[in-house]
């Protein structure tokens, strides 16, 4: 699972000035620009209106914050971590519902219950060496998707009061759309939001043309600071998450394995992706599959998205002999920029 362990595979490559909508002289809109940290991250909003909405920007995110958050007090996620009552409100109920379904879709290997896990790993699984398969067996028993529910009251029903939940693995997709629905009640036509390296794009650049995003080529470098394209890709009304980091990899056997647990097993999963960028209509969805296909492997990983409308995968992974390759799902071609 992508929380404190899974990091970024894809970098932001956005090339955009200081830029207008496509009509700017028509509709009289300036591009506005606000960045920041959020999340223990950083934010990065472009888009063409009559004056800056950082204001409403800001109110929007604390609103998915007051909800979603797990660290912070009194919001409705740490209730329901606490077993205080309290009753879901709709933002929770769109994450905990979309994360269901993707956890159903791909037999558990998304899974919002597993920090448990994945905090006694220890980040980089530094604690490997002192985990036990009792450890693991005695954790699995608060672990796992089928363990939570809502009522037909509306209400949050857990089979383990030890249960805990961490929208991490979804939740900057979700600020994102939440972003865009606010743009869009405001008829903004042009539009790109980033948040920690998920993106939702609406209409098109200072060049007239789609948002232009850079995939990093796999590179053997611990620091994180050098970057080379792997591919340039073109978004047009697209919502896109990343997953993964090959630069962030642990070393078994020889071979090459992200950072990332399998939630169903309770340890680290051996599966040949290294990095998954996700395509769809929204980027919770994009978010929420690009982790799944993290712990599910290639072959698993095609045959899940196969099922799943109008969404699209680029996936980096390794071979048997070690090397790097590339697959990516039919009709993905129309996303590279030219």
């Amino acid at each position: 699972m992508k929380t404190k362990i899974s990091f970024l595979t894809v970098s932001v490559l956005i090339f955009t000035i200081i830029v207008s909508s496509c009509n700017p002289k028509k509709q009289n809109y300036s591009y506005f620009q606000n960045s920041g940290e959020i999340f223990h991250t950083s934010y990065h909003i472009k888009y063409a209106y009559k004056r800056s909405l950082e204001d409403e920007i800001l109110a929007e995110l604390d609103r998915f914050e007051q909800s979603l958050n797990p660290f912070r007090e009194n919001t409705v996620i740490t209730k329901i971590n606490s077993n205080i009552p309290v009753k879901p409100d709709s933002l929770f109920m769109e994450v905990f519902n979309k994360a269901t379904e993707v956890s159903r879709m791909t037999d558990g290997k998304f899974d919002i219950t597993a920090s448990p896990l994945i905090d006694a790993w220890g980040f980089g699984f530094r604690n490997m060496d002192s985990i036990t398969p009792e450890i693991i067996d005695s954790l699995k028993e608060f672990v796992g998707y089928d363990k939570i529910r809502i009522d037909s009251e509306g209400n949050v029903v857990k089979s383990d009061p030890r249960l805990q939940l961490n929208t991490s693995a979804i939740s900057k997709g979700y600020a994102c759309d939440l972003v865009a629905r606010l743009f869009d009640s405001y008829g903004i036509e042009n539009y790109m939001i980033e948040i920690g390296g998920e993106i939702v794009t609406k209409g098109v650049n200072d060049k007239g043309v789609c948002w232009r995003i850079g995939v990093d080529k796999p590179i053997d470098d611990s620091t994180g600071m050098q970057h080379e394209l792997q591919t340039i890709l073109s978004l047009c009304d697209k919502s896109l998450a990343t997953s993964g980091n090959y630069r962030n990899f642990y070393v078994k056997d020889g071979k090459k394995y992200a950072h990332t647990i399998d939630p169903q097993t309770g340890y680290p999963s051996e599966q040949d992706i290294l990095g998954a960028t996700v395509i769809a209509e929204d980027c919770m969805t994009a978010d929420a599959y690009a982790t799944a296909f993290m712990a599910s492997g290639l072959e698993k990983s095609k045959e899940i998205a196969r099922k799943i409308p109008g969404l699209h995968y680029y996936f980096i992974y390794v071979k048997p002999d070690s090397t790097l390759d590339i697959a990516y799902s039919e009709g993905f071609e129309q996303f590279f920029a030219n």
